[in-house]
């Protein structure tokens, strides 16, 4: 399937509104290494922010002080979440596990 033919105007506006995007993800990362967010507060925000809500989980464990990749990845087939799952996608009980593993 062709992709749609945008005006000028409509890529320059679809490009704009992308940056946007991916600059308040990186806030976001940015505010929950620092520990100005938590992943509780991000979790909750995740069903009526969709910024939030389609954050890869994996992305949001590595943005943890102290997760990187490799403990990111062993959390998330431990807790037998796919690589592919977003903060919204998560169901009652991998949020409750996840919380149980990064929170004190």
């Amino acid at each position: 399937m062709p992709l749609p033919s945008l005006s000028p105007e409509q890529r320059a506006a679809a490009l704009a509104k992308a940056a946007e995007v991916r600059k308040a993800r990186a806030d976001l990362k940015e505010q929950l290494k620092n520990g100005q967010v938590t992943l509780a507060e991000l979790l909750d925000r995740a069903e009526s922010d969709d910024v939030i809500g389609k954050l890869k989980v994996v992305t949001v464990l590595q943005a943890l002080p102290g997760i990187g990749k490799v403990k990111a990845t062993q959390t998330m087939e431990k807790l037998k979440i796919a690589d592919s799952r977003r903060l919204r996608g998560l169901g009652e009980q991998q949020r409750k596990a996840l919380l149980g593993e990064f929170t004190a």
